[in-house]
């Protein structure tokens, strides 16, 4: 059986069958016939969707991208809208040569702003060629696990899918404190990517 619909009007429909029976024919071989229904694809979150918004904290590394994209393809079919975080980590300073150090914050306080962007607009071009709506946003804060779980509520997340570990040294090596954090913190599901 073949469908002679034009292939953009098949890119948004699901085909099921929906009846099936197996019947002799003249000659007595077993055949099929099956009744094929089309439905299209939603194009927004269902009411029954488990996942209507999801966050997606991203901090530049292959991995948070990796988690990233896993997000996109669990947001695409429920229709859901991601929202792309990246917790600006803060400027960590020491008691002494204040002058220089306040100099090393205003810059880093200047182009941390920037390097955010530049996270987000990745993850903005990902989730645009997935097709999926996303929303993003930036946070300074103490911890980033504070930022996730405080983005959660403000953004009406109900599901975290995040990196199991950052861009540093020992994390690497064990789930990331900051992931530990925010799976202990969270009032909502957190999906952990390798």
């Amino acid at each position: 059986m073949s469908l002679n619909t034009p292939e953009d009007t098949c890119s948004n429909m699901r085909v099921g069958c929906t009846h099936s029976r197996a019947e002799r024919d003249h000659t007595g071989d077993l055949s099929m016939t099956s009744r094929i229904s089309t439905r299209p694809e939603p194009a927004v979150a269902s009411p029954k969707a488990p996942f209507h918004r999801i966050l997606l904290p991203i901090d530049g590394s292959e991995l948070s991208l990796h988690a990233f994209r896993i997000g996109l393809e669990l947001a695409k079919p429920l229709g859901s809208t991601v929202v792309a975080l990246h917790a600006v980590p803060p400027f960590n300073t020491i008691a002494y040569m204040t002058e220089f150090l306040a100099a090393a914050e205003l810059r880093y306080s200047q182009e941390a702003p920037q390097i955010a962007s530049r996270y987000l607009d990745t993850a903005k071009a990902l989730a645009r060629e997935a097709g999926v709506s996303c929303e993003s946003h930036f946070a300074f804060g103490e911890q980033p696990h504070d930022a996730i779980l405080k983005a959660v509520d403000e953004h009406h997340c109900d599901l975290i899918v995040m990196a199991s570990h950052g861009r540093h040294g020992l994390d690497r090596l064990i789930l990331g404190s900051e992931t530990q954090k925010v799976l202990a913190g969270s009032r909502v599901p957190v999906l952990v990517c390798r």
